[in-house]
C-alpha cells in the first residue's frame, strides 16, 4: 500500500541535501564551539555560518539570531524574558485566543507569577482585528504577541498593523512565525517585529532546534543559565549538527520557496473544491484566502475527527485533527472553539497540510478515499440519520 503524508504542520522529512550536509558534523567535525583549538573553531565557524543563513531567511542581522531547542522553547524564551526583564515598567501582556500551546501555556504560568494577559478575540476565520489590540493595550503593556499564521486553520494575521500599535505605546512585538518561516515570505524589518520564532523541522530541518530572532536593543532576560554561549543570552553546548542543518535548510527554502508556496497553493485550492463537492454538511476552517499555501482545514458533521483519521490511516493516508501538540488531549481545540465552532463541529475536524513531496496523485487519492470513509461513517450514526 503506497502511503501518502499529509501531515506536514506536524514536522517535516528532512531534506536530502540537509542530511548530507549534517553528517560530517555527527563525525569527524565533533569539535565544542566554544573550545578554542582547530576542532572547536572549525565547529564555531560552522554554526556561525548557519546563523547567517537563518538570519537571511527572514532578513535580520546574524548577531539577532538565537539558537534554541526549537519553536516552543523560542516562544516560552520571547515571553518570559520580556517579562521579567521588564517587569518594574509594567506587568501586562497581550496575546490571541487561538495562539499555539507554547505561548498559550508560557502566558498562564507568567499569569501566575502576577503578569496580566489579555486573551484577545477572533473572528469566524481565527483572524485578529487590530482593533481589539488598540482598546486592550495600556500604559502598563510590555509585550503583544500574535502568531504570523496558525498553526490548527492556516489564516495569517494582520501582523504590521499590530505591531505597528504595539510599538506606538511602547510596547514590544512578538509572533510566532513557525508555521510561516520558509513558506511565505517573512521579513523581520516588514513585520516590524521586535521578537520572531521559528523552528527548523517544519522546514525540512532536524528536530531539536529552532532560533529566537531578537532585534538588536531589545531588552530581555535570558532564559537558560550557565555558560556564555549565545552571546549569554542561551547557555549550554550548541547543537552543531542541528544548527548546521538548520542554516542548510533555511537556504533551501529561500531558495525553492515562491515556486513551491506557488504549486502547493494549486494543490491546496484542488483538495477544498474537491471535497466540498464531494461531502455533504463539509465547512472549510480558516480564512478562504488569508491562509497557508499548504494548509487544508475542514470540519464535517455527523462524525468524529478521530475516527475519519483512524479509517484514512488504515487506507494509508496520514493527517491529523489539529496541532500535534494537543493531540494526546481529548478536549476540542481550543483554536475552532475561540472561531465560534460548536464542541461537536470541533471535533469533526480534519488538517491536511501538505509539503516537498505532495503531488496532484496524493490529493486526488484523498478525495477518493474521504467520501467514502464519511459515508461509511455516518451510516453508522444516528445523528447523521436526524439530521439529513
Amino acid at each position: 500500500m503506497r502511503r501518502i503524508y499529509l501531515d506536514y504542520a506536524a514536522t517535516t522529512p528532512v531534506h536530502p541535501e540537509v542530511v548530507r550536509t549534517m553528517l560530517p558534523y555527527l563525525t569527524e567535525r565533533y569539535g565544542n564551539p566554544s573550545s578554542i583549538h582547530a576542532f572547536g573553531q572549525e565547529a564555531r565557524t560552522a554554526v556561525e555560518d548557519a546563523r547567517g543563513q537563518v538570519a537571511d531567511l527572514i532578513g535580520a542581522k546574524p548577531e539577532e539570531i538565537v539558537f534554541t531547542s526549537g519553536g516552543t522553547e523560542a516562544d516560552n524564551f520571547a515571553l518570559k524574558g520580556v517579562a521579567y526583564a521588564l517587569r518594574k515598567r509594567g506587568d501586562h501582556i497581550i496575546t490571541s485566543s487561538v495562539e499555539h500551546h507554547a505561548v498559550f501555556e508560557a502566558c498562564k504560568f507568567l499569569e501566575k507569577g502576577g503578569f496580566k494577559v489579555t486573551y484577545l478575540p477572533v473572528d469566524r476565520y481565527g483572524m485578529v482585528d487590530p482593533e481589539d489590540v488598540h482598546r486592550a493595550i495600556t500604559d502598563k503593556t510590555i509585550l503583544v504577541s500574535v502568531m504570523h499564521a496558525n498553526n490548527e486553520v492556516g489564516t495569517m494575521q494582520p501582523i504590521a498593523e499590530i505591531s505597528k500599535i504595539a510599538h506606538e505605546r511602547g510596547a514590544y512585538f512578538h509572533t510566532d512565525a513557525v508555521q510561516t518561516a520558509g513558506h511565505i515570505p517573512v521579513d523581520v524589518e516588514e513585520l516590524d517585529a521586535d521578537l520572531l520564532s521559528m523552528s527548523a523541522h517544519k522546514l525540512y530541518g532536524p528536530k531539536g532546534v529552532g532560533a529566537l530572532y531578537i532585534r538588536k536593543g531589545t531588552r530581555i532576560a535570558s532564559f537558560v543559565h550557565g555558560g556564555e554561549q549565545e552571546r549569554g543570552r542561551r547557555a549550554g553546548t550548541e547543537n552543531v549538527p542541528g544548527i548546521v542543518g538548520f542554516g542548510k535548510a533555511a537556504e533551501i527554502a529561500k531558495r525553492e520557496r515562491e515556486t513551491e508556496a506557488r504549486r502547493l497553493s494549486e494543490l491546496r485550492d484542488r483538495l477544498i473544491e474537491g471535497l466540498l463537492e464531494r461531502i455533504e454538511h463539509i465547512n472549510l476552517n480558516g480564512h478562504p484566502t488569508c491562509r497557508l499555501p499548504n494548509n487544508v482545514h475542514v470540519s464535517v458533521e455527523f462524525v468524529e475527527g478521530e475516527s475519519m483519521l483512524l479509517n484514512l490511516d488504515l487506507e494509508g493516508i496520514a493527517a491529523s485533527t489539529g496541532s500535534a501538540c494537543s493531540s494526546g488531549s481529548l478536549e476540542p481545540s481550543h483554536v475552532l472553539l475561540a472561531m465560534g465552532l460548536s464542541h461537536e463541529l470541533a471535533h469533526g475536524s480534519l488538517r491536511f497540510t501538505m509539503g516537498r513531496w505532495t503531488t496532484e496523485e496524493d490529493v486526488d487519492r484523498v478525495l477518493e478515499v474521504l467520501p467514502e470513509v464519511v459515508a461509511k461513517l455516518r451510516a453508522m450514526s444516528p445523528l447523521y440519520r436526524k439530521g439529513s
